[in-house]
Protein backbone atom coordinates (compact mmCIF):
# COMPACT_ATOMS: atom_id res chain seq x y z
CA UNK A 1 0.00 0.00 0.00
CA UNK A 2 1.48 3.75 -0.66
CA UNK A 3 1.14 5.52 2.10
CA UNK A 4 1.17 9.62 2.20
CA UNK A 5 5.00 9.81 2.76
CA UNK A 6 5.32 7.68 -0.82
CA UNK A 7 2.91 9.37 -2.29
CA UNK A 8 4.56 12.81 -1.32
CA UNK A 9 7.83 11.71 -2.49
CA UNK A 10 6.41 10.83 -6.01
CA UNK A 11 4.98 14.64 -6.01
CA UNK A 12 8.65 15.88 -5.12
CA UNK A 13 10.59 14.02 -7.82
CA UNK A 14 7.92 14.37 -10.63
CA UNK A 15 7.54 17.77 -10.20
CA UNK A 16 10.18 20.21 -11.85
CA UNK A 17 11.80 21.12 -14.98
CA UNK A 18 14.10 19.11 -17.11
CA UNK A 19 16.16 20.10 -20.71
CA UNK A 20 17.58 17.42 -22.70
CA UNK A 21 20.09 19.84 -23.77
CA UNK A 22 23.50 17.87 -23.26
CA UNK A 23 21.60 15.08 -25.54
CA UNK A 24 20.43 17.95 -28.49
CA UNK A 25 24.19 19.21 -28.43
CA UNK A 26 25.64 15.76 -28.44
CA UNK A 27 23.67 14.61 -31.61
CA UNK A 28 21.38 18.08 -33.12
CA UNK A 29 20.87 16.20 -36.71
CA UNK A 30 18.59 13.75 -34.21
CA UNK A 31 16.99 15.30 -30.74
CA UNK A 32 15.72 19.11 -30.49
CA UNK A 33 16.33 20.96 -27.75
CA UNK A 34 13.25 20.53 -25.36
CA UNK A 35 12.05 21.81 -22.01
CA UNK A 36 9.68 19.20 -19.96
CA UNK A 37 7.89 21.15 -16.94
CA UNK A 38 5.71 19.83 -14.82
CA UNK A 39 3.90 21.84 -12.06
CA UNK A 40 1.98 21.03 -8.87
CA UNK A 41 -0.91 23.48 -9.35
CA UNK A 42 -2.39 25.18 -6.63
CA UNK A 43 -4.74 23.05 -4.26
CA UNK A 44 -7.62 25.61 -4.44
CA UNK A 45 -7.76 25.19 -7.98
CA UNK A 46 -9.43 21.75 -7.88
CA UNK A 47 -9.23 21.16 -4.72
CA UNK A 48 -7.00 18.49 -4.99
CA UNK A 49 -3.95 17.09 -6.14
CA UNK A 50 -3.23 18.21 -9.92
CA UNK A 51 -0.83 19.33 -12.08
CA UNK A 52 0.05 21.16 -15.16
CA UNK A 53 2.11 19.98 -17.52
CA UNK A 54 4.08 21.20 -20.75
CA UNK A 55 6.68 20.01 -23.27
CA UNK A 56 8.68 23.34 -25.62
CA UNK A 57 11.48 23.73 -28.02
CA UNK A 58 14.09 25.43 -26.51
CA UNK A 59 14.04 28.28 -28.84
CA UNK A 60 10.07 28.85 -28.56
CA UNK A 61 8.78 28.61 -25.04
CA UNK A 62 5.76 30.40 -26.02
CA UNK A 63 4.01 27.75 -27.82
CA UNK A 64 4.62 24.31 -25.94
CA UNK A 65 3.76 21.31 -28.46
CA UNK A 66 2.11 19.41 -26.18
CA UNK A 67 0.31 20.72 -22.89
CA UNK A 68 -1.68 18.63 -20.25
CA UNK A 69 -3.68 18.85 -17.17
CA UNK A 70 -3.06 15.61 -14.84
CA UNK A 71 -5.26 14.27 -11.87
CA UNK A 72 -3.09 12.27 -9.17
CA UNK A 73 -5.04 8.93 -7.53
CA UNK A 74 -3.52 6.80 -5.49
CA UNK A 75 -3.60 3.24 -6.00
CA UNK A 76 -2.97 0.13 -3.52
CA UNK A 77 0.42 -0.73 -5.58
CA UNK A 78 0.77 2.34 -8.21
CA UNK A 79 -0.47 6.00 -8.76
CA UNK A 80 -2.68 6.80 -11.61
CA UNK A 81 -2.34 10.25 -13.76
CA UNK A 82 -6.26 11.22 -15.11
CA UNK A 83 -4.89 13.19 -18.10
CA UNK A 84 -6.73 15.71 -19.69
CA UNK A 85 -6.28 18.65 -22.54
CA UNK A 86 -7.57 22.51 -21.86
CA UNK A 87 -9.83 23.91 -24.24
CA UNK A 88 -7.53 26.95 -24.36
CA UNK A 89 -4.01 26.15 -24.06
CA UNK A 90 -3.05 29.01 -25.36
CA UNK A 91 -4.64 30.92 -22.30
CA UNK A 92 -1.70 29.32 -20.36
CA UNK A 93 0.32 28.77 -22.80
CA UNK A 94 4.26 29.34 -20.76
CA UNK A 95 2.64 28.35 -17.35
CA UNK A 96 5.75 25.40 -16.74
CA UNK A 97 8.04 28.92 -15.88
CA UNK A 98 5.28 31.77 -15.31
CA UNK A 99 2.83 29.44 -13.13
CA UNK A 100 0.55 32.82 -12.81
CA UNK A 101 -0.51 31.68 -15.81
CA UNK A 102 -2.22 29.12 -13.97
CA UNK A 103 -4.08 30.70 -11.45
CA UNK A 104 -7.50 31.01 -13.96
CA UNK A 105 -7.67 27.33 -14.70
CA UNK A 106 -11.46 25.94 -13.88
CA UNK A 107 -13.06 22.80 -14.32
CA UNK A 108 -14.98 23.95 -17.39
CA UNK A 109 -11.34 24.04 -19.25
CA UNK A 110 -10.52 20.66 -19.01
CA UNK A 111 -11.37 17.84 -21.67
CA UNK A 112 -10.61 14.29 -20.67
CA UNK A 113 -8.62 11.88 -22.30
CA UNK A 114 -9.78 8.82 -21.93
CA UNK A 115 -7.58 5.65 -22.46
CA UNK A 116 -4.90 7.98 -21.72
CA UNK A 117 -4.22 7.61 -18.06
CA UNK A 118 -0.72 7.09 -16.93
CA UNK A 119 -0.04 4.50 -14.33
CA UNK A 120 3.28 4.90 -11.97
CA UNK A 121 5.66 2.44 -10.05
CA UNK A 122 8.85 2.84 -7.75
CA UNK A 123 11.17 0.34 -9.06
CA UNK A 124 13.41 1.65 -6.00
CA UNK A 125 13.28 3.73 -3.63
CA UNK A 126 13.84 6.89 -5.63
CA UNK A 127 13.24 6.32 -8.77
CA UNK A 128 9.87 5.53 -10.61
CA UNK A 129 8.40 4.28 -14.25
CA UNK A 130 5.12 4.80 -15.90
CA UNK A 131 3.59 3.48 -19.13
CA UNK A 132 -0.27 4.22 -20.46
CA UNK A 133 -2.53 2.39 -19.24
CA UNK A 134 -3.56 -1.36 -20.93
CA UNK A 135 -5.92 -1.70 -23.53
CA UNK A 136 -4.44 0.61 -26.54
CA UNK A 137 -7.11 3.09 -26.06
CA UNK A 138 -5.18 6.37 -26.15
CA UNK A 139 -5.86 7.70 -29.59
CA UNK A 140 -4.11 10.42 -31.09
CA UNK A 141 -4.51 11.49 -35.18
CA UNK A 142 -1.50 11.46 -36.80
CA UNK A 143 -0.60 11.94 -40.50
CA UNK A 144 -4.15 11.57 -41.51
CA UNK A 145 -5.24 8.70 -39.95
CA UNK A 146 -6.13 7.18 -36.17
CA UNK A 147 -3.19 5.82 -33.86
CA UNK A 148 -2.77 4.44 -30.56
CA UNK A 149 -0.15 6.15 -28.18
CA UNK A 150 2.36 3.75 -26.23
CA UNK A 151 4.38 5.96 -23.35
CA UNK A 152 6.64 4.83 -21.61
CA UNK A 153 8.70 7.37 -18.90
CA UNK A 154 11.33 6.74 -15.93
CA UNK A 155 12.39 9.52 -13.84
CA UNK A 156 14.26 10.21 -10.40
CA UNK A 157 15.78 13.09 -8.82
CA UNK A 158 17.91 13.49 -11.46
CA UNK A 159 16.68 11.92 -14.85
CA UNK A 160 13.94 12.09 -16.69
CA UNK A 161 14.12 9.48 -19.77
CA UNK A 162 10.77 9.30 -22.43
CA UNK A 163 9.85 7.11 -25.13
CA UNK A 164 6.41 8.27 -27.21
CA UNK A 165 5.45 6.24 -30.10
CA UNK A 166 2.30 5.58 -32.18
CA UNK A 167 0.71 2.71 -33.57
CA UNK A 168 -1.78 1.14 -35.95
CA UNK A 169 -5.20 0.75 -33.66
CA UNK A 170 -6.28 -2.54 -36.53
CA UNK A 171 -2.49 -4.26 -37.07
CA UNK A 172 -0.42 -2.94 -34.48
CA UNK A 173 1.94 -1.56 -36.70
CA UNK A 174 4.57 1.31 -35.83
CA UNK A 175 3.46 4.35 -37.22
CA UNK A 176 5.57 7.54 -35.43
CA UNK A 177 7.78 8.83 -32.88
CA UNK A 178 11.45 7.76 -30.99
CA UNK A 179 12.92 7.00 -34.26
CA UNK A 180 16.02 7.62 -32.49
CA UNK A 181 15.86 6.19 -29.15
CA UNK A 182 14.19 7.91 -26.00
CA UNK A 183 14.31 11.37 -25.08
CA UNK A 184 17.12 11.68 -22.06
CA UNK A 185 16.33 14.61 -19.58
CA UNK A 186 18.56 16.10 -16.65
CA UNK A 187 16.64 17.66 -14.31
CA UNK A 188 17.30 21.89 -14.00
CA UNK A 189 14.72 23.28 -11.03
CA UNK A 190 12.30 21.71 -8.79
CA UNK A 191 8.83 22.99 -7.91
CA UNK A 192 7.56 20.45 -5.34
CA UNK A 193 9.65 20.74 -2.27
CA UNK A 194 7.53 22.86 -0.32
CA UNK A 195 4.40 20.69 -0.29
CA UNK A 196 3.56 18.32 2.20
CA UNK A 197 0.74 15.40 2.96
CA UNK A 198 -1.73 17.59 3.05
CA UNK A 199 -1.81 19.08 -0.58
CA UNK A 200 -2.95 15.35 -1.46
CA UNK A 201 -6.42 15.88 -0.07
CA UNK A 202 -8.78 15.07 -2.72
CA UNK A 203 -11.95 17.00 -2.54
CA UNK A 204 -13.60 16.75 -5.92
CA UNK A 205 -12.62 13.38 -7.74
CA UNK A 206 -15.72 11.93 -8.68
CA UNK A 207 -17.33 15.69 -10.03
CA UNK A 208 -14.67 15.62 -11.99
CA UNK A 209 -13.41 12.44 -13.03
CA UNK A 210 -17.42 11.82 -14.84
CA UNK A 211 -17.92 15.26 -15.76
Amino acid sequence: MIDATQAVHFVKTLSGRFSNHEQAQAEPTKFSHINIFFRPLAWNLFQGPWFYSEQSYDYDPWRPYRQGIHHMVVSADHILMLNFGLRNGLRCAGGGSKPDLLNGLEREDLLPRPGCAMEFRATTNDRYCGEVEPGCQCLIPRGGQMTYLVSEVEFDDYHWISRDRGFDPATHTYRWGSEHGPLRFKRLERYADHLGADWLRDNQAAQIETA
